[in-house]
């Protein structure tokens, strides 16, 4: 699987657990370690563990994937689930205030994803 569809499967494993501002940074041309970041937000210890059980299960059960390493806990703040080519980083809001990632990676282009397909649910009559 490529990058770039690897990351947008990330974004969308986290949004299916309502993580807020998910980005996806499109790092190739600042960084010769990944060529992406996700980043995630979650609103609680719980919402974290919910966020990283999804995008790692998801992977793992879906396509065969596991992420080289994890750092972090569900019991702290943020968590890092490095799969080479994309990285993601699950963070609570004020953590992610604080380390202002995006800040960090300013130059670094936004990727441009579809919103999820929403369900259509069939016209009344």
């Amino acid at each position: 699987m490529d990058s770039k569809k690897l990351a947008q499967l990330c974004r969308d494993f986290a949004d299916n657990k309502k993580a807020e501002n998910i980005l996806v940074l499109d790092v190739r041309k600042l960084s010769s370690v990944t060529d992406y970041f996700v980043i995630a937000s979650g609103t609680s210890q719980p919402h974290l563990r919910a966020i990283v059980e999804e995008i790692s299960s998801r992977l793992r059960d879906e396509h065969g994937l596991r992420p080289s390493r994890a750092e972090g806990t569900t019991s702290g703040t943020w968590v890092v689930l490095d799969y080479f080519d994309v990285i993601v980083h699950v963070m609570h809001t004020d953590t992610r205030q604080r380390y202002d990632l995006e800040g960090l990676w300013g130059d670094a282009p936004p990727l441009k994803t579809a919103p999820p397909k929403k369900k259509k649910t069939p016209a009344k009559k």
